[in-house]
């Protein structure tokens, strides 16, 4: 049996509506996908969603699909069957049988692992890596992508069929901005939290201004950015004062601290070459904005820059002439899928 989830903390409307929504899916035993931006919590739910079901008493794994390169996530999943006299090996959906598998970042599954992974959840059988045997299992497959799949889909990006099979259920969770009623009670979760493990005897909470600046900021970053935002500031605090004997944002303490990256020395970026987001700017896919070849952009400080802005150059030119399709593209630069998006992904083009 899997170590119970932690309760989920929130009493907004909408988070209630998810967590009503959650009670009524786990019995089903049918796929579910959970949606949302980074940092909403969807692992929480996915084991929300196992414990409430018939199979509470079963294992509960969990793999990151962006983790791992095709062939480990083929071997993570699937295990692998060797004729040289090694032992084989059993992957996660073996070790899941009678429980429930989440699968995390399934958007970076690579086209020749969805049509793997398709059998495997329509019908409950699947091959090994390097045997023509299939094996078969009883496994609950819950997924979640931080990336519009119906629009990956449209662009060939994503199998259909896999999409209408593992969205039997679709669980679109509220970025925190949505459910402010719960940024308080969170934040007065994890500060007692890191004060307990700092050894403090108490957790003052927060001045006014402090509650108010908590409630106000937009969180990009979600339920994990107020969690780091408030252990941080906590720390800091305790620091200044192991008592913890006045509020945070008060004292020594003050002001609350929002970007720990602030400071007169910031380091900045010196060219256009990625155009990923900075810290504090909304997430997802970031704009694409084509590199152009120009005079200051030949002034690149070393010869790695000038590798990157050559391979931008590229990726940009292969677009432009695929109409912005990534799979066109790859194959213009001869490139597997899986290469181009780790590509798009080190230029900051793709989250």
């Amino acid at each position: 049996m899997a170590a119970l989830p932690p309760q989920p903390i929130g009493q907004s409307q909408a988070y209630l509506a998810i967590l009503d929504r959650v009670s009524d899916s786990a019995v089903l035993e049918r796929p579910v996908l959970i949606v949302g931006e980074h940092g909403t919590g969807k692992e929480l739910i996915a084991k929300r969603l196992h414990f409430l079901s018939p199979r509470w008493e079963k294992v509960f794994i969990t793999v990151n699909c962006a983790a791992y390169t095709d062939e480990k996530l083929d071997e993570e999943l699937f295990g692998e069957s060797f004729l040289d006299g090694r032992e084989d090996t059993n992957g996660k959906f073996y070790h899941a049988d009678e429980g429930t598998i989440f699968l995390d970042n399934i958007d970076a599954v690579s086209p020749r692992l969805q049509e793997k992974l398709m059998g495997a959840v329509e019908y409950g059988r699947y091959e090994a890596s390097g045997e023509h045997a299939e094996q078969e299992v009883d496994v609950r497959v819950i997924t979640a992508s931080s990336i519009d799949l119906p629009a990956s889909a449209s662009r060939g990006e994503f199998r259909a069929d896999l999409l209408y099979r593992l969205a039997f259920e679709v669980l679109t969770l509220p970025p925190l901005r949505a459910r402010r009623d719960d940024i308080l009670p969170l934040a007065d979760h994890f500060g007692r939290k890191i004060a307990a493990e700092l050894g403090a005897d108490r957790f003052p909470g927060f001045t006014a201004e402090a509650s108010e600046a908590l409630i106000a900021r937009d969180w990009v970053g979600n339920v994990r950015e107020l969690k780091t935002v408030v252990e941080r500031n906590t720390a800091q605090a305790w620091l200044a004062d192991e008592t913890l004997s006045e509020p945070i944002g008060s004292g020594a303490s003050r002001p609350l601290e929002f970007d720990p990256f602030a400071s007169p020395h910031r380091l900045r970026e010196k060219t256009p070459v990625s155009t990923a987001p900075a810290l504090g700017l909304p997430q997802g896919e970031t704009k694409h904005t084509p590199f152009v070849d120009t005079p200051a952009a030949a002034q690149l400080a070393g010869f790695q820059d000038r590798v990157l802005a050559f391979e931008r150059k590229l990726i940009d030119e292969a677009l432009s002439a695929s109409d912005n399709h990534q799979g066109k593209a790859a194959e213009r630069l001869e490139l597997t899928y899986h290469q181009f998006r780790g590509l798009m992904r080190k230029h900051g083009l793709k989250k």
